[in-house]
């Protein structure tokens, strides 16, 4: 049958395809050797670098891998993550809240200094504890652009300091370039189109 003829072929020369890509493949990946802990950061105008980096926090419990939060900013959010992880894996992932709110929700720059430096100071005992192997610092990149944290010092702590093996990842928009400089992996969330611009409202599950 013609028909059947034609489909095979096409079958055939797919899966020839498949093979030349896997052993392409294998042969990169027979040089990528090295582990290492990641800086990582997720920055850009568009939707989901809190949610990404609440992904690899619950991938980390499924390895059970223990983990820790440091939420910057958003202090006074009832949020979904913070609920199911403080009442359902506080053993596996430790969770700190030290923002107030939203910059223009406080409106006291002294205060919000105060809250980032706080959470600096438990980001970093996090960092160095040898019980944890993964590090998200939820919005630190808002708290490193208003100048509530030095960036030198975030920096250097996060280049010299940090445990060879720990991940972190920092999120937020407009990372400074140093930090991007610093980091192993970094990624842009691009905005293309969102509901609030319609009049939507944030939106439960969604955004928080």
């Amino acid at each position: 049958m013609p028909e059947i003829d034609a489909e095979a072929e096409v079958n055939a020369r797919h899966s020839e395809k498949m093979k030349k890509i896997k052993a392409a493949r294998d042969r990169m990946m027979e040089g990528k050797t090295e582990e290492k802990g990641l800086v990582i950061v997720h920055t850009g105008k568009g939707k989901g670098k809190s949610s990404s980096g609440f992904g690899m926090i619950l991938r980390c419990i499924a390895h059970q891998m223990p983990c820790a939060v440091v939420q910057f900013i958003k202090g006074n959010w009832v949020t979904g993550e913070a609920q199911m992880i403080q009442g359902r894996f506080a053993g596996e992932c430790r969770f700190f809240i030290s923002g107030e709110g939203f910059t223009w929700e406080t409106q006291d720059r002294e205060r919000d200094i105060a809250a980032a430096r706080n959470g600096w100071e438990i980001a970093k005992a996090q960092i160095l504890d040898p019980e944890v192997q993964f590090v998200l610092l939820d919005e630190i990149n808002i708290a490193l652009r208003n100048d509530y944290l030095d960036i030198d010092e975030v920096v250097d702590f996060l280049l010299h300091e940090k445990p060879r093996m720990t991940h972190v990842c920092l999120t937020g928009r407009n990372a400074r370039p140093e930090l991007i400089e610093a980091a192993d992996l970094v990624t842009e969330m691009t905005l293309i189109k969102h509901p609030f611009r319609d009049g939507v409202k944030a939106q439960k599950g969604v955004e928080f």
